[in-house]
């Protein structure tokens, strides 16, 4: 091996992982051993891991890493190129020798694919059993990695013996093996070490290296250009790549067998290639751990978006698919599976998956139906899907599936995992009426749980309500048509909006007032609170209702009805939004609430100074039975952070709206809701001043009226709704 050609080439692949923009985060390094010989055992789905797994596990275990690699490949400039990187050619007759002995003395590190080849399909699993499908047909996973480590193992333990018993066979085998100090080799322990690397997302498209190629050759075969559309998208586009280490199997107590023991202290002449007595005992245990490290490999995939929409679209046994059921049965895989830690997830899936029940904002569901479209694995409409199940379950040729068909082979890579295939089977097969019901009956549990355990966390005795002034209300309606979600104010809760949710419930709908979070509780709750933490709350709210209702208008009032026309520019299931007193910047507030601006800024001024810092402000609310008596510092600038948000949002609100506002209002300066109202982008908007003399115009004299004029705005969509 060319060690200066080894190291110069591990600085171009260096520069080459810099150049890549392929991000790679490695899991289980713990298990690498420290102090023995290594052979990794790696799944192969691209040339990505011929070039720079070399490096990656140089960088982890400071040693050499050599890799067996198709005797194909060493051909011109290739050739040469894997001869300084430490692979070794499948067919070079001293592989299995130069292996054993740089396993010995542990000197090297080893790379082998136990499928044999890439797997460009991800095919690997059949009638429940291991099976390599590749473009020369199937074959069953190589023993090759199992064999050349009991090889390895059965030597050193011999030697061990014979250095004591026979000195002079022991020095004979250390000359064939050109060793020359047998002390380094007998202290040292056989480990194959399991690894996975799973790539998300994969997409194959035209890119720099498929162009540059194409105008140097104009010939290429379909299989090049494959590769370089495929791996070359993940270089230079970007891709995650997990890389997980599995537990290390400890070779020597694999050879604990009476005949193999025999043979290991055998004092006659062995040399390399004699077959032994034991050889079929010494087979048997090289299949127990080729399943072993299969086992091992496969069941460490990391999973991510693209298997769950994909193994859910391929199970479904309906061929018209509504996107809402598809995204609603994946928020339902993903948290049963994450929940139950029976996997590993891709980092995307360890955050809450709401986005796919509201606005999709990850893109995670966008970008894999525009993957399924254009690769007609789907056809139709946005909401309703038509399936082509010939895309799912036809045979693609082995060196274009992932152009063609890459949905099969995302599919494909998860079929080892039994638990996630249970759960896909469970969840594809239910009603789409139990999935909504299972999503609802979750959402409502979790923002009940939630309530019971900051109430309990936070309550202080004579400053907390009572629990039924926090607790989230909800009315079942006459009608699956339409349903209303209400989002009470700031340092309020639900009960602020009792009054309308039952005028609204009176006239048939369907209503959720959500317990917005950090209220209804204590103000140490609210001051520990982000404004991302409010947007959860509406999002999860809307989630639930859109379960039990097809269509959904948001309000709120005051802070909530900021909330709710920032949910409303987002959410395309949002047929409507009614906003009642909506400041758009703080200074909309009046007394009570800029005296806690001017503090905080005081604060800030002191930030560098030992002064004591004060984090809460009095304050006299209309409804002391309802809201908090005290203002935290926090909570305001919170505020005006979300309301910076809801102006630049404004513009992107399309669907009906009303405004109502007090003209009288001592809380919410007038002007500051007509600014609102001003830069809503949609044209069917209305703008309606009361003559109230106070801020909570949905309680106490004169709420009659408020109640009426969104209750007509809600009978208008409903009516729209139905022509």
């Amino acid at each position: 091996m060319n060690r200066f050609a080894y190291r110069t080439t591990g600085l171009a692949l260096k520069a080459l992982s810099w150049f890549s923009k392929a991000h790679v985060t490695i899991h289980g390094r713990e298990n690498i051993p420290r102090d023995g010989s290594l052979l990794f055992v790696v799944n192969h789905f691209t040339r990505i891991e011929t070039l720079l797994l070399p490096y990656w596990l140089n960088s982890l275990t400071n040693l050499p890493v050599w890799s067996l690699a198709d005797y194909e490949l060493f051909k011109g400039a290739l050739g040469t190129y894997l001869d300084n990187v430490g692979a070794v050619s499948t067919r070079n007759p001293d592989r299995d020798r130069l292996i054993v002995r740089s396993l010995l003395t542990g000197e090297a590190a080893w790379v082998i694919y136990p499928e044999g080849r890439m797997v460009k399909n991800k095919k690997i699993v059949e009638k429940g059993r291991y099976m390599i499908s590749s473009a020369g047909g199937k074959h069953p996973p190589h023993t090759g990695a199992a064999t050349l480590a009991l090889r390895t193992e059965f030597y050193r333990q011999r030697l061990q013996r014979l250095l004591k018993e026979a000195p002079l066979e022991a020095r004979r085998l250390l000359s064939e093996f050109k060793i020359e100090d047998g002390a380094g080799v007998l202290t040292r322990n056989t480990f194959i070490v399991p690894v996975n690397l799973t790539y998300y997302p994969i997409r194959a498209k035209e890119n720099a290296l498929s162009d540059l190629a194409r105008k140097i050759n104009d010939n290429l075969s379909d299989r090049l250009v494959e590769e370089l559309m495929t791996e070359g998208t993940m270089l230079l586009s970007g891709v995650d790549i997990d890389m997980r280490f599995g537990r290390a199997i400890r070779i020597g107590e694999c050879l604990t067998c009476p005949k193999i023991d025999h043979d290991i202290g055998s004092r006659q002449v062995i040399n390399f290639d004699d077959a032994i007595a034991s050889r079929k005992q010494m087979r048997r245990e090289a299949i127990g751990i080729m399943q072993r490290y299969m086992d091992e490999i496969y069941g460490m995939t990391t999973v991510n978006h693209d298997h769950l929409f994909a193994s859910m679209l391929r199970y479904i046994p309906y061929k018209n698919v509504r996107s809402d059921d598809l995204k609603r049965k994946v928020y339902l895989l993903a948290d049963q599976c994450v929940s139950m830690n029976q996997t590993h997830y891709h980092r995307s899936l360890q955050e809450s998956q709401l986005p796919l029940l509201t606005d999709d904002r990850f893109g995670k569901f966008r970008e894999f139906m525009t993957l399924a479209q254009q690769t007609e694995v789907v056809a139709g409409a946005e909401e309703t899907l038509v399936k082509n199940r010939s895309r799912l379950t036809n045979p693609f040729d082995f060196h274009r599936i992932r152009i063609d068909n890459p949905l099969r082979v995302i599919s494909n890579e998860v079929e080892p995992l039994q638990f996630l295939q249970r759960c896909v089977r469970r969840i594809a097969w239910q009603p789409a009426a139990w999935t909504r019901y299972r999503v609802a009956r979750q959402l409502q549990q979790k923002a009940e749980a939630e309530f019971r355990r900051d109430y309990e966390a936070f309550f202080r005795e004579g400053e907390s309500k009572p629990r039924h002034i926090g607790r989230p209300l909800s009315r079942r309606g006459r009608s699956r048509r339409l349903g209303v979600v209400l989002v009470h104010g700031y340092m309020a809760a639900p009960e602020e909006v009792r009054g309308l949710t039952d005028y609204l419930h009176h006239k048939g709908y369907w209503v959720y007032a959500p317990r917005v979070s950090g209220h209804g509780t204590a103000p140490e709750d609210l001051a520990g609170r982000t404004y991302h933490d409010w947007i959860r709350s509406v999002d999860e709210a809307y989630a639930l209702m859109s379960c039990y209702c097809r269509h959904v208008v948001v309000g709120g009032f005051s802070n909530g009805a900021g909330l709710a026309l920032e949910a409303a520019s987002r959410i395309q299931g949002i047929k409507g939004v009614f906003a009642v007193s909506p400041p758009l910047r703080l200074q909309d507030f009046s007394a009570r609430f800029v005296p806690a601006v001017d503090i905080w800024n005081r604060l800030m001024q002191r930030m560098h100074s030992n002064g004591a810092r004060k984090e809460f402000i009095a304050n006299q609310p209309e409804n002391p039975h309802i809201n908090y008596t005290r203002n935290p510092i926090a909570g305001i600038r919170e505020l005006e952070r979300l309301m910076d948000r809801v102006e630049a949002c404004l513009k992107h609100v399309q669907v009906p709206t009303v405004v109502v506002q007090s003209a009288a209002d001592p809380v919410v300066d007038p002007r500051g809701s007509r600014r609102v109202f001003d830069r809503l982008g949609t044209q069917e908007k209305k703008y309606i001043l009361f003559n109230i003399v106070r801020h909570g115009i949905l309680l106490g004299p004169g709420c009659q009226p408020v109640y009426r004029v969104i209750g007509n705005f809600v009978d208008d969509i409903r009516q729209g709704l139905s022509r």
